[in-house]
């Protein structure tokens, strides 16, 4: 098997340093392992990407002297399969829609009766309010929300089936090699998941697994706030039937404050530096790798 990363930008702004250092960083890993280094394009919001800010990121990769094979695998041509990933899911009875909006959740999570409200990987851990009174009957419900019930997700998994992943890079907590995880930890501190989005027909997490599978990933290079996340993807992959790449999640690049880079964060945009005069060496210098 061909050792495979990729780097999966969103066309939603401009690229910064800390994607400089994410694809650098997978790209000098797939040179050293003589593998393929691939770009997707994850413009599956709609709402928010835009064809200049997809072209700015094929200008400053190949600034950067990154190449990749082509085409270039776009989210928004694979609604399709998205879609079947889903049905696949409802015919299971494991996914129900719901019409909570970020305020029922926050005021549901904060009642007295639930505690203290608790954080997940999509921020507030969803309390369950559509679970038990949703259809799930029919045919698949569209434009609508859909959760993954996680309890029921977790049951069906074969208890032979080992919870895990490999991690070559460092959780939050310096968290590396065998990750395990149980049933209960998907349930109390994951929770029921969108996998689909209102107006999107998916969800970050239901396409990531299925376009690494698709394009072969084998190492998945990505910002350590996505650790604990990975979680709900190595889920799916066993629900789906993918393989499991092995994961490397490294440092993010942060401002002088310490606050990670955002997109919005145009005085680090890397066509800033280069307009400033910046070189690619420069740009790797900044980010803390060596120089090739």
């Amino acid at each position: 098997m061909t050792f495979t990363t990729r780097f999966a930008p969103s066309p939603t702004g401009p690229l910064h340093l800390g994607h400089a250092y994410s694809a650098l960083l997978a790209s000098d890993m797939a040179t050293d392992q003589q593998g393929v280094f691939l770009l997707r394009i994850e413009d599956i919001d709609r709402s928010r990407s835009r064809t200049h800010w997809e072209n700015q990121i094929y200008d400053d990769l190949e600034w950067l002297g990154l190449s990749w094979p082509s085409p270039v695998l776009r989210q928004s041509e694979r609604l399709h399969v998205y879609e079947a990933a889903l049905e696949d899911l409802w015919s299971q009875g494991l996914l129900y829609p719901c019409t909570c909006n970020r305020r029922d959740i926050a005021a549901a999570a904060s009642a007295p009766q639930e505690g203290a409200p608790l954080l997940g990987p999509d921020g507030l851990i969803y309390p369950g309010t559509c679970r038990n009174a949703a259809i799930r009957t029919g045919a698949m419900p569209r434009n609508v929300p859909l959760r993954l019930d996680m309890e029921q997700a977790s049951r069906v998994v074969s208890p032979e089936i080992e919870m895990s992943f490999l991690e070559t890079g460092f959780g939050p907590n310096r968290e590396t090699g065998q990750i395990s995880f149980s049933r209960a930890d998907l349930v109390n501190t994951i929770g029921d998941v969108v996998l689909s989005r209102r107006d999107m027909g998916t969800s970050y997490h239901l396409s990531v697994v299925l376009d690494d599978a698709e394009q072969g990933i084998t190492r998945v290079v990505r910002g350590r706030d996505l650790f604990e996340a990975t979680r709900i993807h190595i889920l799916l992959q066993i629900l789906l039937g993918l393989p499991r790449p092995s994961y490397h999640h490294h440092s993010l690049i942060r401002d002088d404050i310490g606050k990670r880079l955002a997109k919005r964060d145009d005085a680090r945009a890397i066509s800033k530096y280069r307009a400033d005069g910046a070189s690619p060496e420069d740009i790797r210098e900044m980010v803390g790798l060596h120089h090739r």
